[in-house]
């Protein structure tokens, strides 16, 4: 989940529309993120309906929150690496 969020972030696929709200183009279509009155946020897609977490949701927060994204991309690369390392080794 980490990973699809952190590419919607980098594909710019999040778009501002009001205050706290927010369009989020995902893999299976647009999906609607926004903040509560009480600071929490939801979003419209199945996956956080039935988990109450998402990728959409995820995204956003990266957005607004530069030093949790610099966090994220480090991890993200670094697991690309290992993935890459395993891959020749097989």
């Amino acid at each position: 989940m980490i990973e699809k969020a952190y590419e919607l972030v980098q594909k710019k696929r999040i778009e501002r529309v009001g205050d706290g709200v927010y369009n989020v183009v995902g893999e299976h279509g647009t999906y609607l993120v926004a903040q509560r009155t009480n600071g929490t946020f939801s979003c419209t897609c199945p996956g956080f309906i039935k988990r109450g977490k998402c990728s959409h949701l995820l995204a956003v927060l990266l957005l607004h929150n530069p030093s949790l994204l610099r966090s994220v991309k480090r991890q993200v690369s670094k697991s690309l690496g290992n993935k890459k390392s395993k891959r020749r080794k097989a």
